[in-house]
């Protein structure tokens, strides 16, 4: 089956129909339902809690449902007056599957000046209340989004616990001097930071437990997870 949105029909929805999902564009919605939901994607370039309820919306979404979504984006963002990533964005940070994160990415296109991040990556640590290392890691996104990882873990053992926030405006990311799961952060060097997690994410990995799906978000950073061999 064709992952395109079939076209418009000729009866109208409703228009009190939510603009939250892409397959309202396609299924025979009227003007002002499209205009509500052009209007809605414009908005995530700006409202973080509109961009959070993109990620949020879109990760409950199964595959056939994502590449839904998907095929409307290719449509309908050449309408917007803003940047394809900051519709596309929301969604890489929650997607997993190679082959759709392929997609996004070759859909967002040629990196546009006006809406590169204001920031680079940054890096945090701590010890946690049970002696854990505790790790932040905060990435930019686009404009003034970023996301965020923060992880505890135990040399030897693996992760203990994983969270990701895939949108967060940067005044709110957190920062040296905050606590995070009990744990108050200290700049690190993200090159030191990365380098340690690395070697978690191999050692979590023969342990035969499956890797957080958080940390597949991250999969630029942490390349040999893909293939850590179980423990015999």
């Amino acid at each position: 089956m064709s992952d395109v949105p079939p076209h418009r029909s000729k009866s109208p929805a409703p228009a009190s129909a939510e603009p939250a999902l892409p397959s309202a564009q396609s299924a025979g919605v009227d003007g002002r339902v499209l205009e509500a939901w052009c209007t809605w994607l414009s908005a995530l370039a700006t409202d973080a809690e509109a961009a959070l309820s993109a990620a949020m919306a879109y990760k409950e979404l199964d595959g056939p449902a994502r590449d839904t979504w998907l095929s409307a984006l290719e449509q309908d963002a050449r309408e917007l007056a803003v940047p394809r990533i900051a519709v596309y964005a929301p969604l890489l940070a929650v997607e997993s599957d190679p082959a759709r994160r392929t997609r996004i990415t070759q859909a967002i296109g040629p990196e546009d000046a006006a809406a590169a991040p204001r920031v680079k990556a940054r890096a945090m640590r701590g010890i946690g209340p049970s002696r854990e290392q505790v790790a932040t890691i905060v990435s930019p996104l686009y404009l003034e989004f970023v996301q965020v990882l923060a992880c505890g873990y135990r040399s030897g053992e693996g992760f203990l616990w994983v969270r990701h926030d895939p949108i967060v405006k940067l005044d709110a990311a957190p920062r040296p001097g905050d606590a995070v799961m009990g744990a108050v952060l200290e700049a690190t060097p993200l090159k030191s930071m990365v380098d340690d997690l690395a070697v978690v994410v191999l050692e979590h990995g023969r342990s035969g437990r499956e890797l957080p799906e958080a940390l597949r978000m991250f999969a630029d950073l942490f390349e040999p997870f893909e293939s850590v061999p179980p423990s015999d």
